[in-house]
């Protein structure tokens, strides 16, 4: 596809296609260092999957986060005073809009832009063709930032008789729902065993639903969102965690974990749910802070995956029957990049759930062009967003090199050997990976007074904000509230078991360690 008369943008301009939360962090980032962006996003409003009236948000009324205000945020901007431990989506909404106002990013959007296609110029610029009510564009950049998101076309299974399910509400992904009023007193089958699954099974069943079955292929262990008053992505997702990883044989790492869940939430089975497979990796983790409960009080009835459907009939494969009204399929999304020209989708192996990307951002032969985001995450996004979007941003702006072409194929060759594999990327890994290409990975030997909320604390946003490209003078400060917060961890003494996890850990997080 070409254009005879595509404007050339100015060197410093960067186009940043997407403005929900990771387009927002990039153009923040990119405008701090020099460079100017040019954010396109399709929707009439900034916010991504947080603006509800856009076409591919999977939110709905009344939803909460399912992390904490202070891992739901970015470090330089607090949500309001006020503001619940789980944040509703009106108010993810406004923090976001407040975020774009506070760092001068209203007058780089360029809403209600779609991007129709994007292409590499013969001398290795990027071509943006985009529509809006002004008509059609056609742009030259020297760099652009992919932030539209993962999460924006729905997946539904193929289930034998699926197409010949005829109950009243029929079949919706539960990127479609809309709450509980429409299915109250209604039969339901809640297929799907992940966050959002489990949280919209739980919210039909104690809302009125007559019956919700859920279904899934695998029983997983489920996590509440609170811990004896702490929030789980405060307890779960730490620094210490993430290194135990690298120095753990994957078996022993396993137990480890398994005994934390189990201590922390009991297992699936002793709420009358399915038993979860003995190895955790094995499982999978999800998290919802009634779905158990509901279980135990039988609101809600767990089945295996559905063998097929007749009519309302939905039969079961432990043979089972059920008559429902209504389908809802919480299994997923696809990862949809419609818009990229032929060869920039084959470089990266798009198929629609992995991309070939060193570190999910860079591609060797693909310079000037990042990836921000485009991942399925477990547990809090916007810590990792923000990391993502500093390292981006340090290194289009020339502050950082780029990884070398060698270290890029490298990555590239992983992300493609891991194609076997779920897309799902852990948090805390994924903070201490961006953090380290940034450069902004906290020492433990800089900050001995901060040993314990580094290594056993929240990875907050701020937490990253004290060594390296745009430390924070107010840094330390924050970080200890941040840590302190929910009454966890609010002094320096260790306990026995923090300690003996210290002295395994600790070397990894000190960079004057051999």
């Amino acid at each position: 596809m070409q254009d005879d008369h595509p404007v050339k943008m100015p060197e410093t301009a960067v186009a940043v296609i997407g403005a929900g939360p990771g387009g927002l962090a990039a153009s923040r980032w990119l405008g701090a260092h020099g460079l100017v962006p040019a954010i396109m996003e399709a929707a009439p409003r900034l916010g991504g999957q947080w603006n509800a009236a856009s076409a591919t948000s999977a939110t709905w009324p009344g939803m909460r986060t399912n992390t904490s205000r202070i891992m739901t945020a970015f470090s330089d901007l607090d949500h309001a005073p006020g503001t619940p431990t789980y944040v509703r989506q009106e108010e993810m909404l406004n923090y976001l809009e407040r975020y774009a106002f506070t760092f001068g990013l209203l007058p780089h959007l360029r809403l209600g832009t779609r991007v129709e296609w994007l292409e590499r110029t013969a001398e290795g610029a990027w071509l943006i063709r985009s529509i809006s009510d002004q008509g059609t564009r056609a742009e030259i950049f020297r760099q652009v930032v992919i932030a539209t998101g993962r999460h924006n076309l729905p997946q539904v299974p193929e289930i034998p008789g699926l197409s010949s399910f005829d109950g009243a509400l029929g079949v919706a992904h539960t990127a479609q729902y809309a709450g509980a009023e429409r299915y109250r007193g209604r039969k339901l089958v809640v297929a799907g065993c992940s966050i959002s699954a489990l949280e919209i099974a739980s919210d039909l069943a104690l809302g009125g639903a007559g019956n919700v079955v859920s279904t899934n292929h695998r029983q997983r262990y489920i996590l509440p969102k609170l811990i004896a008053g702490v929030p789980t992505d405060h307890v779960m997702f730490t620094r210490a965690a993430a290194i135990l990883g690298e120095v753990l044989p994957p078996e022993e790492l396993a137990a480890g974990m398994k005994s934390t869940v189990v201590k922390a939430a009991g297992r699936p089975d002793q709420f009358g749910a399915p038993a979860a497979a003995e190895n955790i990796f094995a499982a999978g983790i999800s998290q919802s802070q009634h779905f158990l409960a509901a279980v135990a009080e039988g609101r809600i009835a767990v089945r295996p995956w559905i063998e097929r459907i007749e009519g309302r009939t939905v039969r079961f494969s432990d043979g089972y029957t059920f008559e429902a009204d209504g389908l809802l399929f919480g299994t997923g999304f696809r990862l949809s990049l419609p818009w990229l020209s032929k060869e920039i989708a084959e470089t990266i192996g798009h198929d629609g759930s992995h991309l070939d990307l060193h570190d999910h951002t860079f591609h060797p032969d693909l310079p000037g062009l990042a990836f921000l985001g485009l991942y399925d995450l477990i547990g809090p996004y916007f810590p990792v967003l923000e990391l993502q979007a500093r390292w981006i941003a340090y290194c289009l702006a020339g502050q950082l090199p780029l990884p070398s072409p060698e270290t890029m194929r490298a990555g590239v060759e992983k992300a493609r050997a891991m194609r076997s594999g779920p897309p799902s990327l852990a948090m805390h890994v994924a903070a201490l990976m961006f953090a380290r290409n940034a450069g902004v990975e906290p020492d433990l030997a800089a900050w001995p007074e901060l040993q314990r909320p580094l290594l056993f604390g929240p990875l907050s946003p701020v937490s990253f904000r004290l060594d390296g490209p745009d430390a924070d003078l107010n840094a330390p400060a924050k970080m200890r509230m941040a840590a302190a917060a929910f009454g966890a961890i609010q002094d320096d003494c260790f306990t026995p078991e923090e300690e003996s996890l210290r002295r395994l850990v600790g070397p990894r997080a000190t960079r004057t360690a051999a």
